[in-house]
């Protein structure tokens, strides 16, 4: 007789593993012309990681010339008389922070999570075929290679050391080529932002099966969502204020530069305006990932889920409210405190999400495989440069603080600690999905430690100098922090060869790794019922919707090394 709870190869992942999106046709065409979200996906993922390769080795040349300290350098005057190039290593130096910070911001960081991973695993988890509008989704990918483009078009036509927040009046009146060019690829990409944003909103709306209503959708969905809507709302704001600074470099028509009557603050009022919630579309999603993480990996159903959804919503509301806390010494007393009380309030949803993540591992039976890791690694590193933001978000420590390297280390907390790790955690959890191929848990596992270790070998020294009164951006500084900055410059080559070496494990997996069963993980999300890769259309038959943080829906099948549906109780246990 049967046992009560038989496992069972779920129905659609009985599909053949050999028809899958990777070989539904073939050519660079059919990637070049395709509709289909998971290769849109792959595009995008492949995009991305070439940008954070470049954005990477600007940042190398920056710690190297930092370790060396005054007079020695490791960068040079440059000065090619038929071409009309003279640039000092100065010069150089600030042209390499900057390209560094625009390419990690507008060309890594906002479209990691939404772009890459969302494309591809969005759709698949609300069992639907692609996104609301796919020829507006492979516009939206064309049009952040036309950004990318003008970005690098910025650094031949005499280059970009405005810093990556183009302050007027600086970007108006410096080499006009690089500037401009920058502009142009700052508002195509947030074109691609609204395409993208917009075009989730409408997949979530309208093409949700039947019995997953708002409150059973995943919670990465719900952070994709929140997303979307700074996208949408956010987004127009930059596009403007880029016009109207080129404009003003174009045309000379006063509105940012005071000696055409303009005034500079307004623009850092407008771009702040924009650029404080991008902080959150760049972490929202990123928290949305760690929520999946922590879930399957406790295998504990997630602890707290509409605490947790309502946050990414509170989060995208607070995030317009904050802006002027990057203009402190700007603003008035009153206006100052506003916003600093305002600031510390996005604080609480963000907590609230890290407290219900720590209440769903509490007593589970949790799995240090390399996405969980990762998770891990979040949970700290989130939290170090969270905190370290109540200093920023304090008036008189503000004061203190401002410009120094102690935000340099906040936000790379932040943002690298945040956003970076939980996209290498994504990439790690959904590999198998995407690749349909295991990778070596035990490499992937020493990297991912090593991120974690060199991460706060690089960074955590820059609290310590910026405490001190380090000023960020500078190309000199005086002895008493070279001890911090060459601590922090090994840490960053360390760092490096650990990001490095997680890349090459999971490239090597694509030619070496064991065949990647449906649901590697145990979870519960729609995106496991189909086979790894998937099939083109995701799924044969509508997949059946259930409780997507259900760990007992599941059981592991040592068979295929993998979990599949549990059978449901026998009703009549007489007859089988």
């Amino acid at each position: 007789m049967a046992t009560a709870h038989e496992s069972t190869t779920n129905e659609t992942s009985a599909h053949s593993a050999d028809e899958n999106y990777l070989t539904a046709s073939y050519g660079l065409k059919s990637w070049l012309l395709t509709l289909d979200h998971k290769r849109i996906g792959m595009m995008y993922l492949m995009g991305v990681m070439g940008a954070f390769f470049l954005g990477g080795v600007f940042a190398l040349i920056l710690r190297a010339e930092l370790f060396l300290g005054t007079p020695k350098t490791v960068l040079f005057d440059l000065n090619i008389e038929s071409l009309g190039i003279s640039m000092t290593a100065a010069d150089m130096y600030n042209q390499m922070f900057t390209l560094h910070g625009a390419v990690m911001t507008f060309l890594f960081i906002i479209p990691s999570v939404p772009a890459a991973l969302g494309n591809f695993i969005l759709p698949i988890m609300i069992g639907a075929k692609d996104v609301a509008f796919p020829r507006m989704n492979l516009c939206s990918f064309y049009l952040w290679i036309g950004g990318a483009v003008c970005f690098l078009l910025a650094i031949v036509l005499g280059g970009l050391d405005t810093g990556w927040t183009f302050y007027a009046p600086y970007s108006t009146s410096t080499s006009f080529g690089g500037v401009f060019a920058a502009l142009c690829g700052a508002f195509i990409l947030g074109f691609s932002s609204i395409f993208t944003g917009l075009n989730f909103i409408v997949t979530l709306h309208t093409m949700r099966p039947p019995g997953m209503n708002w409150f059973r959708m995943p919670l990465f969905l719900w952070a994709l969502y929140a997303t979307a809507i700074i996208q949408l709302l956010a987004t127009p704001v930059l596009g403007i204020t880029v016009m109207l600074l080129a404009v003003e470099r174009v045309l000379g028509i006063g509105i940012f530069d005071p000696q055409y009557g303009g005034d500079p603050v307004l623009f850092q009022h407008f771009f702040w305006f924009y650029s404080h919630p991008a902080v959150y579309i760049m972490i929202v999603p990123a928290m949305g990932v760690i929520s999946e993480l922590i879930s399957t990996f406790s295998r504990k159903h997630i602890f707290g889920y509409t605490f947790i959804a309502y946050s990414s919503l509170a989060i995208a509301v607070f995030g317009f409210l904050v802006w002027g806390h990057h203009m402190f010494t700007a603003s008035s007393e009153l206006g100052a405190a506003v916003f600093s009380l305002l600031t510390f309030s996005v604080s609480i949803p963000s907590a609230i999400k890290v407290f219900n993540w720590l209440a769903t591992m509490y007593k589970g039976s949790i799995d240090l495989r390399t996405p969980m890791l990762y998770a891990l690694s979040f949970l700290a590193l989130f939290t170090i440069g969270g905190l370290t933001g109540l200093f920023l978000g304090t008036l008189a420590t503000d004061v203190h603080l401002h410009d120094t390297y102690f935000v340099v280390a906040h936000f790379h907390y932040v943002m690298m600690g945040g956003t970076l790790v939980a996209f290498l955690g994504g990439i790690h959890y959904w590999w198998p999905k995407m690749t349909g191929k295991m990778y070596d848990e035990k490499w992937a596992s020493i990297f991912a430690v090593g991120i974690f270790l060199f991460f706060n070998l690089t960074f955590f020294p820059q609290f310590i100098m910026g405490s001190r009164g380090m000023p960020r951006r500078y190309y000199n500084y005086v002895e008493e922090y070279q001890i911090y900055h060459q601590i922090s410059t090994i840490g960053a080559f360390l760092l490096g060869m650990s990001l490095l070496g997680a890349a090459i494990v999971l490239l090597r997996s694509l030619k070496n790794g064991e065949k990647a069963p449906a649901n590697p993980w145990g979870s519960a999300t729609l995106e496991w019922k189909c086979t790894s890769p998937p099939p083109h259309n995701n799924f044969d038959n509508p997949p059946v919707v259930g409780d997507p943080y259900d760990m007992q829906s599941v059981v592991y099948d040592p068979e295929i090394k993998g979990f599949v549906d549990r059978k449901p109780d026998n009703p009549n246990p007489a007859t089988s």
